[in-house]
């Protein structure tokens, strides 16, 4: 069985850098719209961004893994294992 990341894992940090990029601009245009102040502007995109992407972070980390994450797991252990 091949140990390669699948597509959709490969893909997987990159759909948490859009989303946070996408939520970090709405606010960035938000604030923009609101203040007309590019400081503001920035500062806010930037912690928006930082915490979105921190959120899903940390609720990746909570989701518990499926059988087949588990199997690979335990062949990855298990490749170490005689590995040393």
């Amino acid at each position: 069985m091949s140990t390669t990341p699948s597509r959709r894992d490969r893909f997987r940090p990159l759909e948490l850098l859009g989303f946070s990029g996408v939520v970090a601009l709405f606010v960035a245009v938000i604030v923009l719209m609101s203040t007309r102040q590019a400081n503001l502007t920035f500062v806010f995109g930037g912690i928006s961004f930082i915490v979105t992407l921190m959120t899903l972070a940390m609720l990746s980390l909570t989701s518990k893994p499926t059988g087949e994450e588990r199997l690979d797991m335990s062949q990855q252990d298990r490749e170490q294992d005689h590995g040393h």
